[in-house]
């Protein structure tokens, strides 16, 4: 089996005890400005971690006996990539295929890989499985009162494996069920030092990093080495949980021959709608002239990124605000049948 690189950093995300519901919203999600946490044994409790604490058969048979759902979406790459999803030399493709495949199954070449030793396994990963869908009875077996109650635990399942640097658009909460993960996490503010891969071509939804944080090329990406120190890093055993804020980049490496993680993602406004809007701004703004988009930038400042930007409209009465106005469902819908038919028109 492969020996894990060292970690890129001796910097640690901060850690407490297991903490309840409200401390967790109060202390952390509401913090000013959020910053990763690991809650160290927050799930330890649960029936998967205890039973997981027994070996990979019995990790195993304990998941399969949620195995009654639909089949689950698995990344499969060869042993010569070491574990490492990512995209093919060209960029226009991947160097993994996915397949669906039935819980049962997926369980049982993992438990032979493992039981088997073998030395250069296929990289194997289901990835986001939607736990109603595809695990039911999950959220009951193994229940946590942290994340909103709308939540869906999703699990990740696989081998020993690594997910390119990526960020979510929304909080996150991931607990490490079985096996150990090591999450090596970049503020927001890293994003230029991190060389994002295609926007419209990506490996499993948001952008990734074209670096490889564990063996960084810096001949080709010379900034990533003004991105390492302000890296942090994360090493998870079973039970443990860590709160990654939103936008916070990271990257996951699965650390043994079975391993199992479930997340829950929330958001309090649509998660995509800010990328979709970038993605706009970048059509219709990025490629004007300079004095142009400076000028576009003060309406942007103006509107959008000013901490008083609600306040903008201020010196007009309330009936005239428009698309202007505070906050708000009747807002939202404004601008929503605003912008359809300004874009139907084709402006």
């Amino acid at each position: 089996m492969q020996t894990d690189p060292p970690p890129v950093t001796d910097r640690r995300v901060a850690e407490r005890e297991a903490i309840g519901a409200s401390a967790f919203r109060r202390d952390i999600v509401d913090a000013a400005p959020p910053q990763p946490v690991i809650l160290r044994g927050q799930a330890a409790d649960w029936q998967v971690v205890r039973t997981a604490a027994s070996g990979d058969r019995a990790i195993a048979q304990y998941l399969a006996g949620f195995g009654g759902g639909e089949p689950l979406d698995v990344m499969v790459g060869p042993p010569e990539i070491g574990g490492r999803f990512f995209y093919r030399d060209d960029l226009l493709g991947f160097n993994f295929h996915r397949e669906r495949v039935p819980l049962i199954n997926l369980l049982g070449l993992l438990l032979r890989l493992a039981e088997e030793r073998v030395e250069a396994p296929p990289a194997i990963y289901a990835s986001a499985a939607a736990a109603p869908a595809h695990l039911p009875g999950w959220a009951a077996a193994n229940p946590i009162d942290l994340p909103p109650v709308d939540a869906v635990p999703r699990l990740w399942i696989g081998n020993a494996t690594q997910v390119a640097t990526h960020f979510d658009a929304s909080p996150n909460l991931a607990i490490c069920v079985a096996g150990r993960r090591r999450f090596t996490l970049f503020p927001p503010a890293q994003l230029k030092n991190l060389y994002v891969g295609p926007l419209d071509n990506t490996l499993a939804g948001p952008p990734s990093s074209m670096v490889d944080p564990d063996a960084p090329d810096l001949a080709r990406y010379p900034r990533f080495a003004d991105a390492l120190p302000h890296a942090v890093v994360a090493e998870l055993e079973p039970g443990d949980a860590l709160f990654i804020p939103a936008l916070w980049w990271h990257h996951v490496r699965a650390r043994d021959a079975v391993n199992v993680l479930v997340n829950y993602w929330w958001a309090e406004v649509s998660a995509n709608k800010p990328f979709n809007a970038l993605v706009h701004a970048m059509m219709s703004v990025r490629d004007l002239p300079p004095d142009q988009k400076q000028a576009w930038r003060a309406w942007f400042d103006h509107l959008v990124f000013a901490e008083d930007a609600d306040e903008a409209a201020a010196h007009l009465p309330d009936r005239a605000r428009g698309i202007m106005g505070l906050p708000g469902d009747e807002r939202t819908d404004r601008m929503r049948r605003y912008l359809l038919t300004m874009l139907g028109s084709g402006d």
